[in-house]
């Protein structure tokens, strides 16, 4: 996050005090955010904090609400699995393959794209030690 403001000021005292943009500037902060949204999305999961309708998890007591919950947490863990680790992981590997890189920096792209395998890891493990938890009494 200390990378993304000081690459962004950089890039805001380049463009007009110094009068020459650096044109490499915008995407690494481009990058960066990618990642820490990606990460920030699997804390959030590991914290239950993500936005949430809960209705009927308000209404819902004991045994009941206790199922609810492993139910949203295997559902979070599947999309995580299916959507961010097995389709993150083919998207790594095709821009691994095709040596793919970005246009400013030079960067292979895989680099950029291996956050969503590994926040993908990350929502699944904060799932299950979600589902394990042991209810407040």
């Amino acid at each position: 996050m200390v990378l993304m403001v000081v690459n962004v000021t950089w890039q805001v005292v380049s463009r007009y005090i110094l009068g020459d943009s650096s044109s490499w500037t915008e995407e690494l902060t481009r990058f960066l955010l990618i990642w820490v949204g990606l990460l920030g999305a699997a804390y959030a999961a590991g914290q239950r904090l993500h936005l949430a309708i809960d209705l009927l998890p308000r209404r819902l007591e004991g045994k009941s609400a206790r199922r609810l919950d492993q139910v949203i947490q295997s559902c979070m863990a599947l999309f995580a699995l299916l959507a961010m680790v097995i389709g993150g992981s083919r998207l790594v590997y095709l821009t691994l393959t095709l040596k793919q890189t970005s246009a400013a920096l030079g960067l292979p792209l895989w680099y950029v794209y291996l956050v969503l395998p590994l926040s993908g890891l990350l929502i699944i493990y904060y799932s299950l030690a979600n589902m394990l938890e042991r209810p407040a009494s």
